[in-house]
């Protein structure tokens, strides 16, 4: 029989020869991870439950990354009690506060996460790691207790639907874009409890990172997860981090897929989706006359080198517009570092920017939080009523390339307004 790439490694999860959609099947789990948010109502949990001895816990991993910098004594006890329960069972990995990252932009980032892996987490951008040909989804926080303990899980394979992007891309467009398009085609259920195969010959001219960004908003068009066959630069790009390849697979001809679009990309410009939905989607050129109290740049979905880059080459010798505040992210020490490195935090800092830390920050809402009636213009996933501050703040989703250039201006704005199609300041 011939099954995706998502159904093989399902069924070699869960020891059999094949799988087929609504299917309910028991699977072993290569990777558990839990964050400062949802590991402690778990630990709770097993707490109740007597602590039970945990069969999985090397393959625990433990992340300090929502309520970091901690703003008060209830979330520092969070993280005090999450990272004393990772020793004493023996989690895998612990990554304390000292340590930060932002969880998808980390795991991948250490060579944790394998093409043919099956990973679960406690957070609903797990998704993320299908860019490298995992099998990944975030569940509830019972569900990661009983991972704990088990070793296991179960689930319902969800049928798929497959993506192709065709075509080229265009200046200043990237992984952010190709998806946000897509979610505002599809809708913020277009992928309700589905697989999102993603694929096409645009799709592999991108690199990693974009790859990366696509994938994590993949549950904001309501799907499980998504997933990427991986490739050549897939195994270059893993073996730059001296890790292991994994197990590289891909759908078969004649596997059954619920759905098929294509997608030309060549005609795709830079996007934004308006408040207060990721679905809610519309060309910048198209968004009017959209004055900014704050950018951020930043989060698991925008905030790795490369986007930095981007951001970088259209502050470079310009100024933030009086009035925005405009914050940067580097999702990971590493990133920051290789930031710093390269003179881009400079940049940053001369153009009137702040530099926070390497965490989830403002897309959480944990720093940066917004007044009732300020607008914000985030390279973050979600832009959810009230989930930078107030109720009544507006929050857009951009890319790095519209966000820098919107912060320059003071308004929601296309790149070519300050730079022409080649990328060179104007």
């Amino acid at each position: 029989m011939a099954m995706t790439i998502a159904q093989k490694i399902v069924a070699a999860h869960a020891g059999v020869k094949k799988v087929e959609s609504d299917d309910i099947v028991t699977v072993g789990i290569d990777l558990i991870l839990g964050n400062d948010a949802s590991a402690p109502i778990a630990i709770k949990k097993l707490e109740e439950l007597g602590m039970p001895v945990l069969k999985a816990a090397d393959k625990l991993v433990l992340v300090a990354d929502h309520f970091t910098p901690t703003i008060n004594s209830i979330q520092a006890g969070k993280i005090k009690s999450m990272m004393e329960f990772g020793h004493r069972v023996g989690a895998g990995h612990l990554f304390p506060a000292s340590e930060i990252g932002v969880e998808h932009a980390l795991l991948p980032e250490v060579g944790l996460v394998k093409p043919g892996d099956l990973i679960i987490g406690g957070d609903s951008h797990t998704c993320t790691y299908g860019a490298l040909g995992a099998f990944s989804f975030g569940v509830g926080s019972t569900d990661l207790a009983a991972a704990m303990v088990l070793g296991e899980t179960w689930l319902k394979v969800p049928p798929t639907i497959k993506i192709d992007y065709e075509g080229q891309i265009g200046p200043w467009i990237g992984g952010k874009d190709l998806i946000l398009y897509t979610i505002g085609k599809l809708g913020t259920d277009g992928g309700l409890g589905k697989t999102v195969e993603f694929a096409g010959s645009a799709l592999s001219h991108l690199c990693i990172e974009e790859r990366l960004t696509i994938a994590n908003m993949a549950v904001e068009m309501g799907a499980v997860n998504g997933i990427m066959t991986p490739d050549q630069l897939t195994k270059e790009w893993l073996k730059e981090r001296n890790k292991t390849n994994g197990i590289f697979l891909e759908s078969d001809p004649g596997a059954v897929y619920e759905d098929e679009l294509r997608i030309d990309v060549t005609s795709i410009g830079c996007q934004v989706a308006k408040p207060f939905s990721p679905g809610n989607v519309i060309p910048v050129e198209e968004i009017g006359d959209v004055e900014l109290d704050q950018v951020f740049i930043g989060s698991c979905t925008n905030g790795r080198l490369g986007d930095l880059r981007q951001a970088a080459a259209i502050l470079k010798g310009r100024k933030v517009a009086p009035g925005v505040r405009l914050y940067v992210s580097p999702a990971t020490r590493l990133i920051f570092q290789q930031a710093l490195n390269e003179g881009l935090i400079d940049t940053f800092q001369a153009a009137g920017a702040s530099i926070l830390p390497c965490t989830c920050t403002v897309c959480f809402g944990q720093l940066g939080c917004l007044a009732a009636g300020e607008r914000c213009l985030s390279t973050g996933n979600r832009n959810f009523k009230g989930r930078m501050g107030h109720s009544e703040a507006e929050i857009y989703l951009s890319g790095p390339a519209v966000a820098a250039t919107s912060a320059i201006r003071g308004k929601i704005s296309h790149p070519s307004l300050v730079t022409d199609m080649a990328g060179v300041n104007l």
